[in-house]
């Protein structure tokens, strides 16, 4: 018998339909399967009524353009993420990478460039953070350009990553995604119109600054995501997660901002749309 975990059953309905911002469907964590259209439509029957399918290479990047062109529950975001900036420059690759991201963009339902940003997680060299960095600034250029919204990793990169996002001057639509910061950081975030998303890991007892700056964010400012198959909310943990799954993290969400669930939902499902636009 398998010692790998099975998808969980699914959450209660929400009240109100929200989308999920950032998900990796892309993925096969090599879990008891889901298609991608049973995905959808788990996702669709407990209230959760579209995802951005987020690329982290040019493979995974080309396979969200395409799968937003052929279902319209899904919106797409291309780019390179850091740390496969570091091994697309250490081969030399790294410009015809950012050529395509490029090109990408141009695709109708592509309504995001990401993810992208810095990551000192995984990269201590120097050669490594210019890398990232200069594909950070691609990435910022690019989204510029086509109008699109950003979507960014930090990891462990706080003061680089807003460094650079003043000094090159960020997208109107600007996206921390599964925000790792404090309360101190939501307040400079705030101060400059940028997003904060929210992921399933905001649930977790030892993620206090999570809920701390969650507190500070306008509530205009807010977003929801899975990261799936990673950060499965509590109860979950330890189970793969998926954009089904999301109830349990806004209904937690609800709860630490002393609001209705149908209010919430109703405010995170107008700040998805202000960001990426309709679904259909």
């Amino acid at each position: 018998m398998s010692s790998v975990p099975a998808y969980p059953e699914a959450p209660e309905p929400l009240p109100v339909g929200v989308y999920d911002n950032h998900t990796h469907l892309e993925f096969d964590p090599g879990y008891p399967g889901l298609e991608l259209g049973d995905h959808l439509d788990r996702a669709s029957a407990v209230g959760v009524l579209g995802v951005v399918q987020v690329g982290t290479d040019l493979e995974s990047s080309r396979w969200s353009a395409a799968t937003a062109a052929a279902e319209p529950r899904v919106l797409a975001s291309v780019a390179i993420h850091p740390n496969e900036a570091v091994e697309y420059a250490e081969q030399g690759v790294l410009d015809a990478a950012l050529a395509e991201i490029d090109a990408l963009a141009a695709l109708p339902r592509v309504v995001s460039i990401g993810e992208t940003g810095l990551d000192y997680y995984r990269t201590e060299t120097d050669a490594g953070r210019a890398a990232q960095l200069r594909s950070f600034e691609a990435h910022i250029a690019i989204a510029k350009k086509h109008e699109l919204a950003l979507q960014i990793h930090d990891r462990d990169a706080h003061d680089d990553v807003i460094a650079t996002l003043l000094r090159v001057g960020a997208p109107e639509r600007t996206v921390f995604h599964c925000y790792s910061g404090d309360a101190e950081m939501a307040a400079v975030c705030a101060a400059h119109g940028w997003y904060l998303s929210f992921a399933g890991n905001v649930t977790f007892k030892n993620a206090g600054n999570l809920r701390e700056a969650l507190a500070v964010t306008p509530r205009s400012r807010i977003l929801v995501e899975t990261d799936a198959p990673f950060l499965t909310p509590v109860p979950l943990r330890g189970r793969p997660n998926a954009p089904y799954l999301m109830p349990h993290t806004v209904r937690a969400m609800a709860t630490y901002l002393d609001m209705a669930v149908d209010d919430l939902g109703e405010q995170l499902a107008t700040n998805t749309e202000a960001v990426y636009g309709r679904w259909s």
